[in-house]
Parts: structure tokens; sequence; C-alpha cells
């Protein structure tokens, strides 16, 4: 018995699906790999802006982080908008170490407690960020302002760090502009960076600490590194259990 032969319909339906299915493989190829040669050319145009016009990159940057906060977007990657933080926390909500060491700083520079655990507890979280020792930040704000967060001085530092604002004023577009000096959190942040900068540019941190003090213009510092050494110490010894005065 001869085998039953495909009839003429069925031949044409198979070559259609045939056909059907290599169009749309091709197209698929056609739209990848020009999708991959638009990215390219993308990625060229992006690279070329920032190296020969990066003053067009730093204005579009601008733009787009105007345009998602307008629509109220969330950027993971953004420093975390300190108006929205609590600028004083309870000493019992904070580890022992960082309770100890508030209660410590705030006899010492009669200041209220609940602030100045707010202060510790980020610097800390700095110290994560940035490899600085917390104490150290904390000395520093210590010897700059005494935890007083809206002094200036003659120079045109501001804050608790003491953070040159018209020089580092790029650093507090990310928080709403140069007025958020006067934020103590901030303030923080934006002086940490600086400081972290200037040890990783001088390779120390005593060289970093002289740096912070007034650039290059500073070839002795009056005893300042040493002054905020001695307070980094001193935190360390009260973190520790010890009873330190609180005494100058």
């Amino acid at each position: 018995m001869n085998p039953v032969q495909p009839s003429n319909a069925m031949k044409k339906a198979r070559l259609a699906v045939s056909t059907f299915l290599h169009d749309v493989s091709r197209g698929v190829f056609t739209l990848t790999h020009s999708g991959l040669a638009m990215l390219g050319l993308g990625l060229v145009v992006c690279i070329s802006v920032a190296v020969f016009r990066p003053d067009v990159l730093a204005q579009s940057e601008s733009l787009v982080y105007e345009w998602l906060r307008d629509r109220q977007v969330s950027l993971w990657w953004e420093p975390q908008n300190t108006a929205d933080r609590a600028t004083a926390t309870d000493l019992k909500d904070v580890p022992r170490k960082q309770a100890a060491v508030a209660a410590w700083l705030a006899t010492k520079y009669r200041v209220a407690p609940e602030p100045i655990a707010a202060l510790v507890a980020e610097a800390y979280e700095l110290s994560d960020d940035t490899k600085l020792k917390p104490h150290l930040i904390l000395a520093v704000m210590a010897i700059e302002s005494s935890f007083h967060p809206y002094i200036q001085s003659q120079a045109g530092a501001q804050g608790l760090m003491q953070v040159m604002t018209e020089i580092h004023i790029k650093k507090y577009e990310k928080y709403g502009g140069k007025l958020a000096a006067f934020d103590p959190l901030t303030n923080m942040r934006v002086g940490t960076r600086v400081l972290h900068e200037y040890v990783k540019l001088k390779g120390g941190v005593e060289e970093g600490l002289l740096f912070y003090l007034g650039g290059d213009s500073f070839q002795s510092d009056t005893g300042y590194v040493a002054k905020v050494l001695a307070e980094q110490a001193k935190l360390d010894d009260v973190a520790s259990g010890q009873k330190v005065s609180t005494q100058p």
C-alpha cells in the first residue's frame, strides 16, 4: 500500500509556517543587532560628553535629578534627605557604647544629649562608608565647633564641621543647596566626605587633618591635629567603659 501523500493544502500550510518563523527570527536578530548598535553608540556619546564637555554632563545630571524629585521618585543611590530624618534620638535607642559617648559629649560641651546621640549614631554609619574612625569624626566636630551647628568663622567656614561652604558648594547640591550647611546631619555628611578626600589625598590621617584645617597655606597647625587626636583618644576610652573627666 502506498503511503498517504500530504495534500497540497498541508504543504502550503507548512510552507507558510516555515516562512513566518524565518521572518520572525530575522526580525528579532535585526532588532537585537540594531539595539546593541544603538546602545554602543549611546555609550560612546555619553563618554565623549563626560570627557570633553563635563559642564553639559553636570547640567544634564541636575535636570534629571530635578525631574525625578518633582515626581517624587526615590533614588536609592542618592543621600537620604536629612529633613526627613530624626535629628535627635533617645540614648536608650542607641547601642551602649554610643550612648556613653553621647552622654560624655553632652556633659562636656553643655548640649542636649538627644541630638548628640543622633550625631554619634550618624558618625558610626559614616565610618562604615569612609573607613574614618567614628570618634575621629566626632573629635573634629568637637574641636571645630564644640557641637554648635550655626557657628561661622571669619573665613566663611560653617556648621558643625566648619566646612568652607563656597569651596564645597557642589557637595551640598544633592541636599538642597548651600543653606543645608546649617543642617547638622548634612554638614556632618559633607564634612566627613571632605575629610575623607583629604586623608586619601595626603596619604594619612594627620596630614589630612592638617589640610582640612587650612589647605596648603598651613605648614604648622598650632596644635590642631594634636587636639583632635587627643579628643578621639578620650572618646575611645569612654566607649571602652573607662571614666574620663569632662574638664578641659
